[in-house]
């Protein structure tokens, strides 16, 4: 890539109906999977937004699935549906880093998407759903509650899945670590408690939430057993999970769907050095399953701010993003000049270069020598949408002071 190919490929990208050829990509596809070089800059999650928009209002789309957490994101959705403004519920998100979810961004595309709905009859309003795989204990809860009021039978089963997690002291990441020590585990407690609620909860709603909480469930007790044992199968497991949960929710609402999450996940790994650790993830996955029904758009960024920890766990704060590694996409595409661009990458170069990543965790000082992730770009998204200067996202709060489960650790993607 150099960059003449840049100053060739690169389209205007000014306002949201620049966004006019890519909207033509898109066409008929199912699946749009939109994603961000970091999980702390403005101005990805802002372009996102404005494509979200765009394909709700224009081509249909009928749910957005988030990289996070299904019971923080239930609450959000009842409030985008017809409940209370979603800044509360947004506001309440507690597990680190909250940023991610809990802020301005988030609250005023959710706020817009709210008033959208308003003007549509209940069964087509586009929901707001998390797939991320972390939620074990808070799953474990809100299946106890709908049991209560709904499957008062099935006490029994939910009680022995939340007791069997109960004696490893409420911790995922000391249960998977003893699970590898002594040969109990909770995987009978977690396969039952599915099996149950699979065939007597109703096809309704709630029903589809108490069926996907206990997913989590499952999926989150494979995740922490599979992370102490290292290696990139931990990682398999979460996005396997995703892809699983966003083909669920596609089946749920009969629509298509949008995708948020970082563009580790987004872009297909088989176009990265990814592959060749084993890895696979939710870009490449949705590929195989939906081949040209799923598009894959990726950000990138020069320089600029970005909300971020030194460590897991942390207070974030503003940090400065040094400008790009000479010779990565992000330098090149700055030496070509566009502040703002839309790339799509039919007959892009073929070569792999480096494509920088940041994680909720990020030290500027090291960002030449650990941020970036060897990349075939044309191979790896279906579009680009290149921001020269980011500038740092707008948390609504400061972070609870610690984290009761862990994402992907030390990656943090």
């Amino acid at each position: 890539m150099t960059t003449d190919d840049v100053r060739r490929l690169a389209l205007p990208l000014a306002g949201g109906e620049d966004l006019d050829p890519l909207l033509d990509r898109v066409g008929e596809a199912r699946f749009v999977l939109i994603g961000e070089a970091s999980h702390g800059t403005h101005d990805f999650y802002s372009w996102r937004a404005r494509l979200t928009r765009r394909l709700i209002v224009e081509k249909g789309f009928g749910f957005i699935g988030v990289e996070g957490d299904w019971p923080d994101c239930e609450r959000v959705h009842q409030a985008v549906t017809g409940g209370a403004d979603p800044f509360q519920a947004l506001y309440g998100f507690a597990r680190w880093p909250t940023f991610m979810w809990a802020n301005e961004e988030v609250v005023a595309f959710a706020r817009w998407l709210r008033l959208w709905n308003d003007t549509r009859p209940a069964e087509r309003r586009c929901g707001f759903h998390g797939l991320d795989v972390y939620s074990l204990l808070d799953s474990l809860r809100a299946i106890r509650r709908y049991t209560m009021t709904h499957l008062p039978e099935q006490a029994e089963t939910v009680l022995s899945a939340m007791q069997c997690f109960e004696a490893y002291g409420h911790d995922p990441q000391q249960y998977g670590l003893l699970t590898r020590l002594l040969p109990e585990s909770c995987e009978k407690e977690v396969v039952e408690l599915l099996c149950q609620l699979a065939e007597r909860t109703p096809r309704d709603e709630a029903g589809f939430a108490a069926r996907q909480n206990a997913e989590v469930v499952a999926g989150a007790e494979r995740y922490y057993r599979a992370m102490v044992r290292g290696g990139p199968h931990s990682w398999n497991v979460r996005d396997i999970h995703m892809a699983d949960t966003l083909d669920r929710l596609a089946g749920h609402y009969g629509a298509k769907g949008v995708v948020w999450a970082h563009n580790t996940h987004v872009g297909d790994a088989r176009a990265t050095d990814m592959a060749r650790a084993g890895m696979t993830n939710l870009g490449q996955l949705a590929r195989e399953r939906h081949g040209e029904e799923a598009v894959l758009v990726g950000f990138g960024s020069h320089r600029g701010t970005v909300i971020a920890a030194q460590r897991w766990g942390a207070p974030s704060r503003i940090m400065d993003v040094p400008p790009a590694r000479p010779g990565s996409v992000e330098s090149i595409m700055h030496d070509a000049g566009p502040e703002r661009a839309l790339f799509l990458l039919d007959g892009w170069p073929e070569q792999p270069i480096g494509h920088r990543a940041i994680g909720v965790v990020y030290h500027p000082e090291r960002d030449h020598r650990a941020n970036y992730v060897p990349s075939v770009l044309g191979r790896r998204y279906d579009a680009f949408i290149w921001l020269d200067r980011t500038e740092a996202l707008r948390p609504l709060h400061q972070e609870p002071p610690e984290a009761a489960e862990y994402e992907t650790f030390p990656s943090a993607v």
